[in-house]
């Protein structure tokens, strides 16, 4: 079992930056890769971005490509999600999701484990 929770999000204007931290709870973590999804009302979960076990392949929806960041730190069981450039149509609840399979996946079936979440608000 692996407990995931999200923290950073927040209320920015357009074209501002936030980043997101998304903590685990258990010393494995190095063992799980790590994605970002995203929800906005009325809409399904999306893939945003996701990270290899090692950190050193990564993932992005194209709508984030260039803007948006994931990065890990195995010591601190942490994975990051560093967003700059926040656009209205990115205000969503983000998620932070651990797979424990050997690669990254863009899709959400995928993961076994969420954290709860946490609000994003880009204001125009």
């Amino acid at each position: 079992q692996v407990q995931l929770v999200e923290s950073g999000g927040g209320l920015v204007q357009a074209g501002g930056s936030l980043r997101l931290s998304c903590a685990a709870s258990r010393r494995t973590f190095s063992s799980y890769a790590m994605g970002w999804f995203r929800q906005a009302p009325g809409k399904e979960r999306e893939f945003v971005a996701a990270i290899s076990r090692s950190g050193r392949s990564t993932s992005y929806a194209d709508s984030v490509k260039g803007r948006f960041t994931i990065s890990r730190d195995n010591a601190k069981n942490t994975v990051y999600l560093q967003m700059n450039s926040l656009k209205p149509e990115n205000t969503a609840v983000y998620y932070c999701a651990a797979r424990s399979g050997s690669y990254m996946s863009e899709d959400l079936r995928e993961y076994d484990y969420w954290g709860q979440g946490t609000q994003v608000t880009v204001s125009s």
